[in-house]
């Protein structure tokens, strides 16, 4: 998950030559010839928060024809931005982790049911909606734990182990307001300590509990890495992506020994694209094309190549995609009912907000 950038528009300039008469559409994203234009190309506006989407936007523009233009944002400004434009959306597509928000979203009837013929692995299926009003692309967990194995030797087994005295002061975690992994997190703990009848009122006493014992937050997992690098924390709870990247992309001192584990259980976190269902039918159709095209092995490619220590590092959802060897292997996981907690997510971090941040 990225952390806030300037909006940035991507393949919005990519040539397009006007078509003459009797010209095809533009080229299918899962064939194999050469971009083609027509006069009914209409560019998409892919409001994103995944490391690679600038990357899939060139690739899949340079592949049809069919301009894209990325406003990347992290997860939390780009829901409010969508709420804002309820009446007026000015996005095509949606592309974050996590499906609580699409799940909120296709209950207000904001997105446009689409199938599509990729085949996908076990995991695909068990978080795909049966309705299919969004797309899984691929999956972390939410949270991995990093830790400073230099500095500290106690290492959790489970949650409520951080509410110990050998991690007071010592454990960072993100702001959910503003990163978007990180309300998974919370919802799940909240679900294995009391599932949807208590879970809530049992997760805010555990997170009240955990702010006491010295709980610090930092906006996103990037914030949360730096602060786990100059000693701030010992701990981090992160997203698996960024927990995995950290760990390959520093190298160990004899102050910093960045290590991972996965405390039980870990929530699955999908990958999720969900088209806008008021764009036009020409609007609508290409970005069928573009799910199809990230769900394709050459999309796959694209996604596991741009971002090698960061968001590459997901596990596929397609069979046609294998996960980068530098992952570990996919630990225990739950997976929580993304419509139920989706309708609890704006109390939830309100209250974060008020009572823990």
């Amino acid at each position: 998950m990225r952390t806030i950038k300037a909006v940035a528009a991507v393949g919005a300039l990519a040539a397009i030559t006007v078509a003459l008469a009797g010209c095809s559409t533009a080229a299918s994203a899962s064939g194999t010839g050469s971009p083609a234009a027509s006069a009914a190309v209409e560019p998409l506006v892919l409001y994103a928060a995944e490391g690679y989407d600038a990357d899939m936007a060139k690739a899949f523009t340079a592949k049809t024809g069919i301009p894209v233009k990325v406003v990347d944002d992290s997860t939390g400004p780009l829901l409010t931005k969508i709420a804002a434009e309820k009446n007026n959306p000015q996005w095509s597509m949606l592309w974050v982790d996590g499906d609580q928000a699409f799940a909120s979203l296709a209950k207000q009837g904001e997105l446009l049911p689409y199938q599509s013929p990729a085949a996908l692995n076990s995991v695909g299926k068990s978080i795909t909606p049966s309705d299919h009003s969004y797309t899984p692309t691929g999956t972390t967990v939410m949270a991995a734990l990093i830790y400073n194995a230099a500095t500290v030797t106690s290492v959790p087994k489970t949650y409520n182990d951080l509410l110990g005295s050998a991690y007071t002061g010592k454990v960072g975690m993100n702001d959910p307001a503003q990163s978007g992994p990180t309300y998974p997190l919370i919802a799940g703990v909240m679900n294995q300590l009391g599932g949807q009848s208590s879970g809530i009122s049992k997760g805010e006493a555990y997170f009240t509990k955990l702010k006491a014992n010295g709980l610090k937050v930092f906006p996103t997992n990037g914030d949360t890495l730096h602060a786990l690098e100059t000693g701030q924390i010992d701990y981090g709870l992160i997203q698996s992506s960024a927990a995995t990247g950290e760990t390959i992309k520093v190298k160990a001192t004899a102050g910093y020994q960045p290590k991972v584990v996965y405390l039980p259980k870990s929530t699955l976190l999908p990958g999720v694209i969900g088209i806008d269902k008021k764009i036009s039918a020409t609007q609508q159709a290409e970005a069928k094309q573009f799910v199809d095209y990230a769900l394709s092995a050459a999309g796959q490619k694209v996604m596991q190549a741009a971002d090698t220590s960061g968001d590459s590092l997901f596990w596929p959802v397609v069979t046609d995609a294998t996960a980068l060897p530098q992952l570990p292997a996919f630990p225990t996981y739950q997976r929580i009912d993304p419509a139920y907690w989706g309708d609890q997510e704006s109390a939830i971090v309100t209250w974060f907000e008020q009572n823990i941040k």
